[in-house]
């Protein structure tokens, strides 16, 4: 199944507390119940103005549902063709 990277703008992002990000959390795993089980969210990165996410999912479309149910920005969209990392250069 494909896996994304979701870009999601949100200005202070990297100034939320624990108990906001507990929140988000809460509402997105809401709304994955809602949606099945073909739709998983792996992790995410918080960084100054942004969330990263990383999500496996049949199609885009089932994500732009989840952030659409959820009331999240998905501004970017990207599926993963590959993956690197250190290993990749043995």
């Amino acid at each position: 199944m494909p896996k994304y990277v979701i870009e999601r703008e949100i200005p202070g992002a990297g100034d939320l507390t624990q108990e906001q990000l507990k929140g988000i959390s809460q509402t997105s795993c809401g709304v994955l119940s809602k949606l099945g089980s073909e739709i998983q969210w792996v992790e995410s990165f918080v960084t100054g103005d942004k969330i990263y996410c990383v999500y496996i999912a049949p199609n885009e479309e089932l994500i732009k549902e989840h952030a659409k149910q959820g009331g999240f920005p998905a501004n970017s969209i990207a599926e993963v063709k590959n993956i690197i990392n250190p290993v990749t250069a043995e």
